[in-house]
């Protein structure tokens, strides 16, 4: 079986050895979600787990936020895909800390996030653990999966949404201040891009991945993936100006903190180089998600592959989240 290809990191380190390891025993792997074709259509599934002291901290979220959040990580795979109509299935393993009450309150946040996804929740499964964690399956569907390989050279490169905001409020409480409201939202209660890409995907997308690993680290592995080269012009990311202070006091430009910022929950998609600012107010109308163009796609001819970020003119040199740092 042939695995696509995945950009650097140790974490995918970690996995290129897994798929040597299964060979013939596994399907493809390196997308964001596994597919399978079904009756006509395409069934799109993902699992994602969130640990506590990793993903979340309780004196920073509450149960149901905690609940919510993790599932949104989880279906914002399935957005990559243009996939809709999500099942969830919850698992949790739980320390004594968390009682019977609590598990309501975790699970109210499951569901009212798959609710807010149009889709309804399966079932699931409890165990005892040293710490809390979540690991949240989903299942989705599509007629016409988007998967990271397919950008071509000419593509315009865009991203939905705004950028740096969950990063912000992170680096705020880790700080032992209090994010700005805005932040937290954007930490607490992310919005996975359903329905946006779904949009994305019936207006000729060619490749889309989520940046939940910040889009340093993530649109690497869609050059990968395409086999082609990316240039993104960082000034143009849509960081929004809740995220300047937080940047400042880390002594990182704001735009350049909004390309490494994680758990963003947003999709970067290579679209046809016919697709333009009109396009992009239809898909705004649509789907009330901002579209923003931050670069393109070329050969890998021109200098190789991977990417390249330019900020005003000059190239930077960024890496991308490691899981296990």
């Amino acid at each position: 079986m042939t695995h696509q290809s995945l950009g650097p990191g140790p974490e995918f380190d970690r996995i290129r050895r897994i798929a040597e390891t299964l060979g013939g025993n596994a399907e493809a792997l390196g997308d964001d979600c596994a597919l399978l074709e079904v009756g006509g259509e395409t069934l799109a599934i993902s699992t994602d787990i969130s640990v506590e002291g990793i993903h979340f901290r309780r004196d920073w979220l509450s149960l149901e936020e905690i609940g919510w959040r993790a599932t949104a990580g989880a279906l914002s795979d399935l957005a990559a895909e243009g996939a809709d109509a999500p099942s969830v299935v919850a698992a949790l393993a739980l320390p004594p800390s968390v009682d019977a009450e609590a598990v309501t309150q975790l699970m109210r946040g499951v569901g009212e996030a798959t609710a807010a996804a149009g889709g309804h929740v399966l079932g699931g499964d409890l165990s005892s653990g040293g710490e809390l964690s979540l690991c949240i399956t989903v299942i989705g569907h599509t007629l016409k999966p988007i998967k990271r390989v397919g950008a071509k050279p000419g593509d315009g490169l865009w991203v939905t949404g705004a950028l740096g905001l969950s990063r912000a409020a992170l680096f705020t409480w880790l700080r032992g201040e209090t994010p700005h409201p805005a932040a937290r939202a954007a930490f607490a209660h992310p919005e996975p891009r359903i329905r946006v890409g779904r949009w994305l995907g019936q207006h000729d997308a060619h490749a889309m991945i989520d940046i939940s690993d910040g889009l340093a680290g993530d649109a690497r592995h869609l050059a990968a993936a395409s086999g082609v080269r990316l240039e993104i012009a960082l000034e143009r990311l849509p960081v929004p100006p809740e995220v300047d202070a937080t940047a400042r006091a880390e002594g990182v430009a704001p735009h350049i903190f909004g390309a490494l910022g994680g758990e963003d929950y947003e999709l970067l998609v290579a679209l046809p180089k016919e697709f333009g600012e009109k396009e992009a107010r239809d898909c705004q109308r649509a789907t009330r998600v901002p579209l923003t163009r931050i670069g393109e796609v070329v050969p890998r001819t021109q200098g190789g592959g991977g990417v390249i970020f330019w900020h005003n003119g000059e190239p930077v040199s960024l890496s991308g989240f490691d899981h296990f740092k």
